[in-house]
């Protein structure tokens, strides 16, 4: 099989599995601000809601661990170097490295499997950027506000 062909069919299934993490990030989200939204405690909603998302993004990064297995063990449309015969916990740990755009450097992808790297890097970058959004409205909802408390501690200090 040729080489553009390769690199097509991971382009194919880099675009599902991002797909399918998009609409799983999705649902978390709707489900938490469903469900957390008045039957809560504001503390234990904020709580509920950044371990939901840390869920979230754990699902997500085995969903993206897996693919790396599928297209090394299974289809052989490229490997990771140091990781030649890895163990799911080795695509866990590759996957969270992407996924969080740490790269650290000591796996790379060699072959059509680093156009999944590439895909991951980019969705686990929104994603995340899409949790932090959302943990700022919950926020909003949820937090005690003391710094409106200190603002007007602070006015009135200043009458005096």
């Amino acid at each position: 099989m040729s080489e553009h062909i390769q690199h097509l069919i991971v382009l194919v299934i880099a675009g599902m599995v991002v797909t399918f993490s998009v609409v799983l990030h999705y649902e978390a989200l709707r489900f938490l601000g469903r469900t957390l939204g008045r039957h809560v405690h504001k503390r234990i909603g904020m709580l509920l809601v950044m371990l939901g998302l840390l869920l979230a993004h754990i699902l997500e990064i085995w969903v993206f661990a897996l693919g790396y297995m599928i297209l090394q063990h299974g289809a052989g449309l490229g490997y990771i170097t140091g990781m030649e015969k890895g163990n799911l916990m080795d695509y866990v740990y590759y996957s969270s490295v992407v996924y969080t755009t740490i790269g650290f450097g000591d796996l790379l992808p060699v072959g059509a499997m680093r156009m999944l790297t590439a895909a991951e890097g980019l969705a686990g970058l929104a994603l995340i950027t899409w949790s932090a959004s959302f943990t700022f409205l919950a926020m909003q909802r949820f937090w005690p506000h003391p710094m409106e408390d200190s603002d007007s501690d602070a006015k009135n200090h200043r009458k005096r």
